[in-house]
C-alpha cells in the first residue's frame, strides 16, 4: 500500500506537478484544483509552512528543495511562518466547489486559514489545556470509589 495518491502519474511528473502547485498555493494563498490533487497539496504545503515556522538553515535548504522560486521561499519563511506561530497544524483547507464540465472530475479550492478575503472564516486555534498534577495512586482509588454508588443486591418478593 502506498502513502500517497499517485494521480495516475509517473514520477517525476507528479513531483513535478506537486512541487509546482505548493509553490502556486505559497504565491496566490489560494487555487483551484481537482479533489485528489488538493488533498495531496494540502499534505505537503502544511509540511513546507512546519519548515517556515522552523526558520533553521537546514529547514530553508529543504524548503528550497521542494518549492520553486525565491519569492515563495521568502514568503514561506516570513508571512507565513509569522501568521501560524501560534498554530499547532492544519494551516490548509479544501473546499468542494463543483463538478468540472470535461470530464465530471470533483473540483475543489485550497486556500490557506487566517487570511484576508478567505472563503470561509476559520475557527481560532485551540489553547492547550492547563497541565494537571499527577495524583498518587492512593488518592486516585478513593476518589474513583467516591463517584461509583454502592452496588445494591436484588431482593427476591417471592422467596
Amino acid at each position: 500500500m502506498t502513502k500517497f495518491r499517485k494521480l495516475g502519474r509517473p514520477t517525476g511528473h507528479r513531483m513535478s506537478l506537486l512541487r509546482t502547485m505548493v509553490s502556486q498555493l505559497v504565491k496566490h494563498e489560494r487555487i483551484e484544483t481537482t479533489v485528489a490533487k488538493a488533498k495531496e497539496i494540502r499534505r505537503l504545503a502544511d509540511n513546507m509552512v512546519q519548515l517556515g515556522k522552523e526558520g533553521t538553515q537546514h529547514a530553508v535548504r529543504r524548503a528550497a528543495s521542494f518549492v520553486r522560486g525565491d519569492d515563495v521561499l521568502h514568503k514561506l519563511f516570513t508571512e507565513l511562518a509569522y501568521r501560524y506561530k501560534d498554530r499547532a497544524g492544519g494551516y490548509t483547507r479544501v473546499l468542494r466547489t463543483r463538478i468540472r464540465v470535461g470530464d465530471a472530475a470533483p473540483m475543489a479550492y485550497i486556500e490557506f486559514i487566517d487570511r484576508e478575503n478567505e472563503l470561509r472564516q476559520s475557527k481560532p486555534p485551540t489553547p492547550q489545556p492547563p497541565p494537571r498534577a499527577p495524583l498518587d495512586p492512593w488518592t486516585r482509588s478513593r476518589l474513583t470509589r467516591q463517584h461509583a454508588p454502592p452496588k445494591e443486591e436484588k431482593s427476591d418478593p417471592d422467596v
